[in-house]
């Protein structure tokens, strides 16, 4: 029987006795139907996992002792998406399997033309709700950390001129000479530890749009002739990398993060 993972975001160390998150006690309770001295594994995000035991449920309070703290494994690369804003729910689903496939950053923004137009009270509420989505993720698939969701922002605060880091990435359907596979093989690709991705949304980008992320750093890059969903874009684009860089296919139980 697979041992249940919960979220612990706080510091941890052996022996500690803390209680759990107030979100997670009808999951523990009601659905795992968990007891006193029950075992599980407690992750807090930031990479680390734990061995620890059901010590007491008092009310409406469980509490549970670290027993172990597994060890840190590096990660060979580090992703970044920038995804522009999808229609209706297809963001949920976005930062759902990117979590799944590995991201560590998640920077939803608004291009010329993104459908979805947010408020900033609708944008914080969009916001709280994909990061509980990338710790359920995180939750299921095995992960110790979970990705970042960052703020909604626009096209130049996205870009980040200067800002961000290693291989940079927009992905173009009007893009002809150059595909991801000529990026990837690239010696600066080769050795690169950090890749910041831009995904458009259903429209694609404007020229303008790409002539100015060129400006910025980022290659302008092509995934073939065919034209994919967005959602069907980001998990090619992230599957790929993640291969190429020996993450995913690789040795069982190789996993990143665990």
């Amino acid at each position: 029987m697979t041992i249940p993972r919960i979220f612990l975001p706080r510091p941890l160390d052996i022996g500690a006795v803390c209680p759990l998150r107030k979100e997670d006690q009808t999951y523990i309770k009601s659905v795992l139907r968990m007891k006193k001295n029950d075992h599980l594994v407690v992750f807090d995000g930031q990479g680390h996992e734990y061995q620890a035991l059901i010590a007491g449920m008092q009310g409406d309070r469980t509490i549970v002792e670290i027993l172990k703290k597994y060890p840190l494994q590096d990660k060979p690369v580090r992703i970044t998406l920038l995804q522009a804003l999808p229609k209706a729910g297809k963001m949920d689903f976005i930062i759902q399997k990117a979590t799944e496939l590995g991201v560590d950053q998640v920077v939803p923004f608004q291009s010329a033309r993104s459908v979805s137009r947010l408020t900033d009270d609708k944008k914080k509420q969009k916001e709280s709700r994909w990061q509980k989505i990338a710790v359920e993720a995180a939750r299921q698939c095995g992960r110790a950390d979970v990705p970042t969701v960052g703020r909604c922002v626009d096209f130049e605060e996205m870009i980040g001129e200067g800002e961000r880091k290693g291989v940079k990435i927009i992905f173009w359907e009007e893009e002809t000479q150059t595909g991801l596979r000529d990026v990837l093989s690239a010696p600066h690709s080769e050795s690169g530890e950090d890749f910041s991705i831009v995904v458009g949304p259903e429209g694609g980008f404007l020229k303008e749009e790409v002539e100015r992320a060129r400006q910025a750093g980022f290659e302008s890059v092509s995934i073939g002739r065919r034209i994919l969903r967005v959602e069907t874009a980001v998990l090619a684009i992230l599957a790929i990398i993640q291969y190429e860089k020996g993450i995913l296919g690789g040795s069982a139980g190789s996993g990143a993060g665990r």
